[in-house]
C-alpha cells in the first residue's frame, strides 16, 4: 500500500473496504493484487490476442505497457546446417560405438555443430508510456486479471476521484484496447509516448495518432531484417488533445481509448516483403472506427467462444478471499484447491492469448518479453518445451490454438529437408533441438545440446495426436506428408549397433543430461528416449497411412524396423535405463526426464499391459526427485498422474504454486511469480501448460484403450467436476462429478460414434451399458504393442501396485449423449 494512506486509522479502514470490495464479487476467475506491479515484470498482468501481447502494469503515476508483436524476431531468413557433417558420420559413429565418446564428442563439435548461427532473437516492440500528472498519491488502489473475459482493469482514488483502467488484446480488431476512465467529468489529464530499445524514429500523424518506426537487431552475423511499426491513436470524451515532440497530451477528459497496432514486413519464414507501415495504419483506423463498448463487447465474444467451453470446480477455502501473490505465498501452508483450479483456467487464458489460428506458436515465453537479449533467445526449444506448450491445447478444448504448431511442423518439414540431405545423407526432414521464426533445422548451441536430431519425431507426434481427438482425415491428408517425411529420415538414418543388432539413433543424446560415468560428455547411441520416440514416430505414420488406405510399401517398411528398435531396459536399481547401456546413478536429479516420455506423454508405458516398466518408471521417478525447475515440475504432475498417484501429482503442483525462490534444488527449484507466471528460472511459460495438462491428467486420460475418469485425484479434492473436456476418438466429458472422493456422475457426448470405454473406479450404470473384455476395437484406442522389457538380474523389481478399476463400455452414434451414474 502507497505510504500517502500510511496514517493512524486510514490503513485499517482502506483495507477492510476492500476485503468488502472483493468479497462481494467473485474472484473464482481472477487474478487480484491490491498493489501495483511497481517496475517488476513478472508481476505485471498479461494480455495477447496471439499477434500482439501487452504486460500491464498498473501503476498510477506512470503506467507502462509492454508491447510485443509476434514475428518481430533478429535476423532474416537464414539456414545453419553444416554440411562438414556428412563426411564425418560413420567415424563419430564408430567412435561411439567403441565406447570413445570423448573423442567423438569432439568429432561432432568440429563436424556437426553450427559454424556460428545458433537461431534469432524473439524481441519485444517497445512500450507505451502513460504519464498522469498528481496520481503519484492514491488510496483503494485494486487491479485484477478476469479470465472470463480476458480483461486487465486498474482502480484506484486521487482524492474523490475514481479511476479505472481497462485493457484487453482484441483477436476482431487485432489492437491492444485501453480504457481510460474517471467517474468526475473533466478529470483525466495524462501524456502518451512510445519506447523501444530498437535503432527507432517516433512520429506524430495529426494530433491522436503516434507512430514509432523500427528495425530488429542483428545476430551470429545475419542482419536485423524484420521491420515493424507499432501505433497508437487516441480518441477523448470531453477535454483536449494535443501533441508536443512526440508525445500525445490529452487534457481536462472524462474517458478516453487508446487503440494499439503493430505490423511488419513479415509474411512468412522465407517472406518478409510486406509493407509493414501500409499493414499498421490498416489496423489501427479499422479499430479507431469502433467505439469502446463495441470493441469490448466483439472482444469478449470471441473470447468466450472458446474460454467456455470448460469450467472446473475443485472445491473452495476461505483462501479465495485473499490476493493472488497472498495465496501463492500460502499454497504449501493449507488447502486452497480454488488456487489449483485458478491456476488450471490461467493455463488456458494463456494458450488462448498466445497461440490463435493462422499465427506464431506460443515460443518459450508465449509472446511476451521484455528483453532485447531474452534467457535462450525465447526461442522454440524442441527437445520439451515446444511440445509442453501444446499439451493441453486438444484435451481443454482448444484444438484451435493446436494450429500454429502444427503449421510450424509443415513449414519445418520443408526447410528440415535439406539438412536431412545435406548434413546426413538421408531423405525426408530433420530438425534439432532448436528453431525460430525463421524455421532453421540445423543443430543448435554447443554438441553437448545441440547433437540431438529428434525434434521432427516429438513435433510430429502433435500433428497425429490432433486427428486421434478430431477423427477428420482431410486433416490427415494434409499432415500426412509431415508425418511421412519425419519417419523416412530415421528408416535412412539409424544404424546398427554392435553388440544386440539393434537399430539405433546415433549420433544423439538423452537431452541435456550425460551419464556420471561419461565425465559431462552427452553424446550417445540408442537412448531410451530415441528409442521410444522413433517406436512412437513409425507407430503414428502406420496408423495414419492404414487410415488413409495409402503407401503399403512403406507400412512394411516401418513394421519391420519397428521390430528392429531396442526395447526399454530395466537396470540395476530397478529403474528405467536412460541410456542403452546400465549408466543411470541414483543421485542424478536432473530437470529433464528424458526417458520417461515413453509413460508422458506417449503411452508406451502402461500398468495393465507393461507393469514391470510402469514400476521402473516410478522407481525412476522417486530417484530423480521432486523439486526442480518449474517445467520439469510440470511435466512430472503428469508423470505422476500417469503412475495413478494423484497425492503426489498434487505434490509437485504444491512444488509449483510456491513463490520463485522459495524451493531449493537445481537451478534454485522453479517456482511461480506474483502473476502466476511459471520460474524456471528466469520465466518460461511451459511449466504452466505442462501443470494445466497435469490436472487434466490427474482427472481424465484416454491414452491407454480407454477413457479413464479419475485415474489420479488426490485426497485434497474430495469434491469437484469438470466439464467441456476432450479425449481420444472424439469423445468429450460433458460433465464429470465426485463426490467425497469418488465417481458420482459423467456424461459423455460421442462426435465419431463408436465404442465408448469406461475404466472407472466406482461401479456405474446407463442404458446400454455392458462390462468390457478384450482389446478395444475402436480405431483410436489401439494397443501400441511394445516390446517385452529387458530386465537386469540384480533389479530388485517388486510387482506395480496397481489401483482396481473397472471397465464398461457402449456402443454410440455421433451426436448422441450418454449419461452414467453411481450404482446404488
Amino acid at each position: 500500500m502507497h505510504n500517502s494512506i500510511r496514517k493512524k486509522g486510514v490503513v485499517f479502514t482502506i483495507l477492510m473496504s476492500l476485503t468488502f470490495f472483493v468479497s462481494a464479487q467473485n474472484t473464482d476467475l481472477k487474478l487480484w493484487y491490491n498493489a501495483p506491479a511497481a517496475e517488476v515484470w513478472e508481476a505485471a498482468l498479461p494480455v495477447g490476442n496471439g499477434r500482439l501481447g501487452g504486460m500491464i502494469f498498473g501503476n498510477p503515476g506512470k503506467e507502462l505497457i509492454s508491447l510485443n508483436e509476434t514475428s518481430i524476431w533478429s535476423g532474416g531468413p537464414n539456414r545453419n546446417d553444416n554440411p562438414d557433417a556428412l563426411k564425418a558420420l560413420p567415424e563419430i559413429r564408430k567412435l561411439i560405438f567403441e565406447g570413445r565418446y570423448q573423442q567423438a564428442s569432439k568429432m561432432a563439435a568440429q563436424n556437426i555443430q553450427s559454424k556460428g548461427i545458433n537461431g534469432m532473437m524473439y524481441q519485444p516492440a517497445g512500450d507505451l508510456s502513460l504519464e498522469f500528472p498528481g496520481h503519484e498519491i492514491y488510496t483503494g488502489y485494486y487491479r485484477e486479471l478476469d479470465l472470463a473475459s480476458a480483461v486487465a482493469k486498474t482502480t484506484y482514488k486521487v482524492g474523490n476521484t475514481t479511476y479505472t483502467r481497462t485493457v484487453f488484446a482484441s483477436v476482431p480488431d487485432q489492437a491492444i484496447i485501453i480504457h481510460l476512465a474517471a467517474d468526475k467529468p473533466h478529470s483525466l489529464t495524462f501524456d502518451a509516448s512510445l519506447l523501444s530499445e530498437h535503432d527507432s524514429k517516433v512520429s506524430v500523424k495529426s494530433d491522436n495518432e503516434l507512430y514509432l518506426s523500427g528495425k530488429s537487431s542483428d545476430k551470429d552475423g545475419v542482419s536485423g531484417a524484420v521491420k515493424f511499426e507499432t501505433g497508437a491513436g487516441i480518441k477523448q470524451q470531453g477535454g483536449t488533445i494535443s501533441s508536443d515532440n512526440g508525445v500525445l497530451k490529452v487534457s481536462g477528459a472524462t474517458s478516453a481509448t487508446i487503440y494499439i497496432s503493430i505490423a511488419t514486413n513479415f509474411v512468412n519464414y522465407k517472406d518478409i516483403s510486406a509493407d509493414e507501415k501500409q499493414k499498421n495504419a490498416a489496423y489501427l483506423h479499422a479499430a479507431m472506427q469502433k467505439d469502446y463498448r463495441q470493441l469490448s463487447k466483439d472482444h469478449i465474444a470471441a473470447y468466450q467462444r472458446y474460454f467456455n467451453r470448460v469450467k472446473i470446480d475443485l472445491g473452495k477455502t476461505t483462501s479465495a478471499t485473499l490476493p493472488t501473490d497472498q495465496r501463492v505465498a500460502e499454497f504449501a501452508k493449507g488447502n486452497d484447491p480454488q488456487l489449483a483450479a485458478l491456476y488450471y483456467q490461467f493455463g488456458r487464458y494463456l494458450l488462448i492469448s498466445s497461440s490463435q489460428p493462422g499465427g506464431q506458436p506460443a515460443n518459450l515465453q508465449g509472446i511476451w518479453n521484455n528483453k532485447m537479449n531474452p534467457p535462450w533467445g525465447s526461442k522454440y526449444t524442441i527437445n520439451i518445451n515446444t511440445e509442453m506448450n501444446y499439451w493441453p491445447a486438444e484435451e481443454s478444448n482448444l484444438t484451435e490454438m493446436h494450429g500454429p504448431l502444427i503449421e510450424m511442423v509443415k513449414e519445418l518439414s520443408e526447410t528440415g529437408k535439406e539438412t536431412a540431405k545435406v548434413m546426413y545423407g538421408a531423405g525426408g526432414w530433420v530438425t534439432h533441438h532448436n528453431t525460430d521464426l525463421w524455421r532453421i533445422s540445423g543443430p543448435v548451441d554447443a554438441i553437448n545440446y545441440g547433437m540431438w536430431p529428434m525434434g521432427g519425431a516429438w513435433l510430429s507426434r502433435h500433428v497425429f495426436e490432433k486427428y486421434l481427438y478430431n477423427g477428420d482425415k482431410e486433416y490427415l491428408k494434409t499432415v500426412y506428408p509431415a508425418l511421412k517425411g519425419a519417419a523416412q529420415f530415421y528408416l535412412d538414418f539409424l544404424v546398427e549397433e554392435p553388440v544386440q543388432g539393434w537399430m539405433v539413433v546415433s549420433p544423439s543424446m538423452s537431452p541435456e543430461n550425460s551419464p556420471k560415468s561419461h565425465h559431462d560428455v552427452s553424446i550417445a547411441a540408442g537412448t531410451t528416449m530415441d528409442n521410444q520416440l522413433v517406436f512412437d514416430l513409425f507407430t503414428n505414420t502406420i496408423r495414419a497411412a492404414e487410415a488413409l488406405n495409402t503407401d503399403a510399401a512403406l507400412i512394411d517398411k516401418l513394421k519391420k524396423m519397428r521390430k528392429r528398435l531396442p526395447p526399454m531396459q530395466v537396470g540395476q536399481y530397478g529403474q528405467l535405463q536412460e541410456w542403452m547401456q546400465d549408466l543411470d546413478n541414483p543421485d542424478d536429479k536432473h530437470r529433464h526426464v528424458s526417458h520417461l516420455f515413453g509413460l508422458y506423454p506417449a503411452g508406451q508405458i502402461s500398468p495393465y499391459h507393461t507393469p514391470e516398466l510402469f514400476e521402473a518408471a516410478k522407481n525412476s521417478m522417486k530417484q530423480r526427485g521432486d523439486v526442480s525447475t518449474g517445467w520439469s515440475m510440470g511435466w512430472k504432475v503428469n508423470l505422476w498422474a500417469r503412475l495413478q498417484d494423484g497425492n503426489h501429482a498434487y505434490k509437485l503442483i504444491t512444488n509449483q504454486l510456491t513463490p520463485a525462490g522459495v524451493n531449493q534444488g537445481e537451478n534454485s527449484g522453479g517456482g511461480t511469480y506474483p502473476n502466476l507466471f511459471d520460474a524456471h528460472p528466469p520465466f518460461q511459460i511451459d511449466g504452466n501448460f505442462g501443470c494445466t495438462a497435469g490436472i487434466t491428467e490427474m482427472l481424465v486420460q484416454s491414452h491407454d484403450e480407454a477413457i479413464h475418469l479419475l485415474p489420479a485425484l488426490p485426497d485434497v479434492w474430495r469434491d469437484g467436476s469438470i466439464s467441456g473436456l476432450r479425449v481420444r476418438g472424439g469423445f468429450e466429458i460433458e460433465h464429470l462429478i465426485w463426490k467425497d472422493g469418488h465417481l458420482d456422475e459423467v456424461v459423455i457426448k460421442s462426435t465419431l460414434g463408436g465404442k465408448c470405454r469406461l475404466r472407472v473406479p466406482d461401479q456405474i450404470r446407463g442404458e446400454r451399458l455392458t462390462v468390457a473384455t478384450g482389446g478395444n476395437p475402436n480405431p483410436f484406442f489401439q494397443s501400441l504393442e511394445v516390446k517385452p522389457a529387458i530386465i537386469a538380474a540384480n533389479a530388485n523389481l517388486k510387482p506395480a501396485e496397481i489401483k482396481e478399476t473397472l471397465l464398461y463400455e457402449v456402443d454410440t452414434k455421433p451426436g448422441k449423449t450418454y449419461k452414467f451414474k453411481i450404482a446404488n
